[in-house]
């Protein structure tokens, strides 16, 4: 029986965040998104193994962007995610729904 790789958690929130910024998923508003909706600060260095990572395991791709001057001039990397990322988090999800499921009441009275 071949087991089915799944996501690391921190992987799983980069692929939500370009998800989230579709055509504008460049390195900092990926930071961005995942501090001001997860809560998470990330350092420019995890944040780009983390990236590259993903793109070696197919599923990201990158394109090097024209420079402009919203950019200063500098050529950024603007990342998309792949079928197979899309594929990875609907697993990934599905897993967790599954696990999430009946335990309602046991959350909600471990929390009072």
């Amino acid at each position: 029986m071949r087991t089915k790789a799944f996501l690391g958690e921190f992987e799983h929130m980069v692929l939500l965040a370009v998800l989230q910024l579709k055509d504008q998923a460049y390195g900092p508003g990926i930071s961005r998104i995942l501090e001001e909706r997860a809560g998470r600060e990330v350092s420019r260095g995890a944040l780009y193994a983390t990236l590259d990572r993903l793109e070696q395991k197919g599923f990201l791709e990158w394109a090097i962007e024209a420079a402009t001057s919203r950019h200063q001039g500098n050529r950024q990397r603007r990342f998309t995610v792949t079928p197979a990322g899309i594929k990875a988090l609907t697993v990934s999800r599905e897993a967790l729904v599954n696990l999430w499921q009946g335990l309602e009441d046991t959350l909600t009275q471990a929390h009072r």
